[in-house]
């Protein structure tokens, strides 16, 4: 009996320590499994952080680069819109510049149209033709006639700049060598330094526009004078050169001159004699006004109190309406 339970006993144990050996056998693995699994989390982790930080690297570079590629674009087209005004600023300085061209070329033909009009109507005898092709510095070419014969012709040229140019001279002088012109004259509304009215320079006259025909009939008057010298044969060159001579020199000048000053004063005393004279029917019209409505009130006052009152010729019930009126506001 003792034998059988000793037996069993031992039998037990055996059981239990291979029961604990497998326990313990179990958690080794367990544990080694565990620490592979640790292990392998570890490297998994590790692996994500690692892949975490290469996506945060790659979409912080791909940030950077559209920030880069944003930042290049905006500045190109910053550039572009800089290069659009510049264009935009010398298409609109290059319109200006034009349209000043054109309205200074449009005011220059006012000028030369109304000048042509003004020397056609003062020389209605003389022709006007057009300026040759090649003559750049004209506008307008007048043959003087005399007698019905062509004895010489002038060459005009209008200027209406702010400022004078001698070059003008040379570049006139020139245009009327190509047609043979006897005369040439600028007309210019800025003269030379010097000049108050006209000058003759380099065989060139220069007037403004308000003493061009008093210029072309002087310049008329040489013309036919040489003509004259010309073809009479009591004249001798001699007496051609003395008169041209005399017609050039600084004498017939300061004549021309003083001619000049003289209508300018009288046109001076004109305007002022004009202003004064509307001033003083201005101030007469006002006067008769109200001399004519302090008339009608009066006639108005009277046929309240009269009605029967005799009428008077010129004052009619219009007039009388409109006066009453005028008194009841009153």
């Amino acid at each position: 009996m003792k034998k059988n339970i000793s037996w069993k006993r031992k039998k037990n144990w055996k059981k239990n320590r291979a029961k604990e050996e497998l326990e313990k056998k179990y958690k080794l693995e367990a544990e080694k499994e565990l620490e592979k699994t640790n292990k392998e989390k570890f490297l998994l982790e590790e692996k994500l952080k690692k892949q975490q930080e290469e996506k945060e690297s790659f979409e912080k570079r791909i940030k950077e680069e559209a920030v880069k590629k944003a930042e290049e674009e905006q500045r190109l087209r910053l550039k572009e819109k800089d290069l659009q005004l510049e264009e935009i600023k010398k298409v609109n300085e290059d319109l200006k510049r034009k349209l000043e061209q054109g309205s200074q070329q449009r005011q220059g033909e006012v000028l030369e149209l109304d000048l042509e009009e003004k020397l056609k109507s003062a020389f209605p005898n003389d022709e006007f033709l057009p300026v040759p092709k090649g003559v750049e510095g004209g506008d307008i070419w007048q043959k003087v006639m005399f007698k019905g014969k062509v004895i010489g012709s002038i060459l005009w040229e209008t200027k209406r700049t702010k400022a004078w140019s001698n070059g003008w001279i040379v570049k006139l002088k020139d245009d009327a060598a190509k047609i043979s012109a006897s005369e040439s004259i600028i007309v210019s509304q800025v003269l030379p330094d010097g000049a108050s009215n006209f000058d003759r320079k380099d065989g060139i006259w220069i007037t403004s526009y308000e003493h061009a025909i008093g210029i072309c009939r002087f310049v008329r008057f040489l013309i036919t004078s040489m003509a004259n010298v010309r073809s009479s044969a009591s004249q001798t060159e001699e007496d051609w050169g003395k008169i041209r001579d005399y017609m050039m020199s600084d004498t017939f000048r300061h004549r021309m001159q003083s001619h000049f000053d003289v209508i300018k004063a009288l046109k001076d005393v004109l305007e002022a004699e004009k202003r004064s004279t509307l001033l003083r029917w201005k101030k007469q019209e006002s006067q008769i006004e109200k001399l004519d409505s302090n008339t009608v009130n009066f006639y108005g006052e009277l046929k309240e109190i009269v009605s029967n009152l005799p009428e008077i010729k010129g004052i009619d019930s219009t007039m009388l309406d409109s006066g009453d009126e005028e008194i009841d506001e009153n």
